[in-house]
């Protein structure tokens, strides 16, 4: 199993990144997904998740209406529209699973946000 997560970048106060993850070794249409998000001494906090089909999504109270997640099955890639990004959106981001049961962590992607 593996997550490539890209996109990252640096980006000032509210602009705008797509996130990439390009997941491999495993069916990945049958399990919701989600993005992670972790910075420096903090646990890592879930973003979003969106279900196997892509018809169910949440997303923590702080990027609502900003962030929006959705999947391609067929190429078992999991994006992450960012928009109107703020300097406590300044994390790496994963992906992975959006359950309890996860599997290996990817290297994440950085994002920061600072003018």
């Amino acid at each position: 199993v593996q997550f490539v997560e890209s996109g990252g970048g640096l980006v000032q106060p509210g602009g705008s990144l797509t996130l990439s993850c390009s997941a491999s070794g495993f069916s990945f249409g049958v399990y919701d997904m989600a993005w992670y998000r972790r910075t420096p001494g903090q646990e890592r906090e879930l973003v979003s998740s969106i279900s196997r089909s892509g018809g169910s999504t949440t997303y923590v109270d702080s990027v609502k209406g900003r962030f929006t997640i959705s999947r391609d099955n067929a190429k078992k890639m999991l994006l992450l529209q960012m928009n109107s990004l703020k300097a406590e959106d300044t994390a790496v981001y994963y992906c992975n699973r959006a359950s309890a049961v996860k599997y290996m962590w990817g290297q994440g992607t950085q994002v920061t946000v600072s003018s």
